[in-house]
């Protein structure tokens, strides 16, 4: 039968725990174009970013 070799620490326990604690990413609906994006990301579908232009908007995504 295995029998561990050394006794587990706390913090090594509350490492291995810590992964349980874990959200699902938040997504909300952008104002112009109406699709789910994350918080603080660009609408990769109109390529902006507060209501300023960043990338070019993709017609295919």
């Amino acid at each position: 039968m295995a029998v561990p070799m050394k006794k587990v620490s706390r913090m090594k326990r509350g490492f291995r725990r810590s992964a349980d604690a874990l959200k699902q990413p938040s997504y909300v609906e952008d104002k112009d174009s109406g699709e789910l994006r994350r918080p603080h990301h660009i609408d990769l579908k109109s390529g902006k970013y507060n209501g300023r232009q960043i990338l070019e908007p993709r017609d295919e995504f």
